[in-house]
């Protein structure tokens, strides 16, 4: 069975990504509004009512914001930790179709096992995913402010990652329009990674087996596709890896669907 990705959309203002395998139909997070999901899946001749389930990594308004509108009305499993399915209940003042995965523990939805683990970001109980079906992983990993041991671990091996490129260091501390608490929080072991911080990732968790890296939840005012893509490019060729594709996310219209060629491996978490 084939595997396939679409980015829908990643930034400041809203995240949500498409993961297929067979009948299996995954959101990871939902950060635009029940209408904007639909539409975008809509572009890739998809439903919201095929959906099997919505994966959250964390409570934030622009990874959840489209839950109420979206899963609140058609009753979609949602899969998060107990901390995160609190917070955002609070948020939403929604109930939803709870299915609570302990952090760090795996589980199975239909055709992907999914692993989850802990990223350090300003949020309850936030996580990042590894998904894996027939051969194929695939790495989500955005809102960190470090790259931690752990998430390494993790991550090394995937075939496509979704990697978080979310400022510029010198863009965002010449931002006039943020308070210098604000950036403290971003530039912050618990905020978000930077270009730089992201090739520094990209450089310890490189393999053979990588061949498609997006570039994710880019800031509007404090980043640019071409610097994002200038830096980790530049790492790529430093380490001679010609292999991998790379493609900037972006907030207003999804990626190309990335098709994943099936290696039929088993991965034991």
């Amino acid at each position: 069975m084939p595997v396939q990705l679409t980015i829908l959309g990643s930034g400041s203002n809203g995240n949500c990504s498409y993961l297929e395998c067979g009948e299996t139909r995954l959101l990871i997070d939902a950060g635009f509004s029940g209408r904007q999901i639909r539409q975008r899946l809509s572009l890739i001749g998809r439903v919201a009512e095929s959906l099997t389930g919505i994966l959250i990594t964390h409570e934030h308004g622009d990874h959840i914001s489209g839950l109420a509108g979206l899963a609140g009305k058609l009753r979609i499993p949602i899969y998060w930790n107990r901390a995160t399915k609190e917070a955002a209940e609070r948020q939403l003042e929604t109930q939803f179709n709870n299915h609570i995965f302990t952090t760090g523990g795996s589980f199975t939805v239909g055709n992907f096992e999914i692993e989850s683990f802990s990223v350090p970001h300003d949020a309850q109980d936030p996580v990042g995913f590894c998904l894996r079906a027939e051969g194929v992983q695939i790495g989500f990993l955005t809102d960190l402010g470090h790259a931690t041991k752990l998430v390494l671990e993790r991550v090394r091996g995937s075939n496509a990652l979704v990697l978080e490129t979310n400022h510029d260091i010198k863009l965002l501390q010449d931002d006039l329009r943020r308070p210098w608490s604000l950036k403290q929080r971003i530039l912050s072991r618990h905020g978000h990674l930077s270009n730089e911080a992201a090739a520094d990732t990209l450089e310890t968790v490189l393999t053979d087996r990588l061949k498609k890296l997006f570039l994710g939840h880019l800031s509007r005012d404090c980043n640019r596709p071409e610097l994002a893509e200038r830096a980790v490019r530049k790492r790529l060729a430093d380490m001679g890896a010609a292999h991998v594709l790379t493609e900037v996310t972006q907030q207003d219209k999804p990626c190309q669907t990335w098709h994943a060629v099936t290696l039929m491996e088993s991965f034991p978490f």
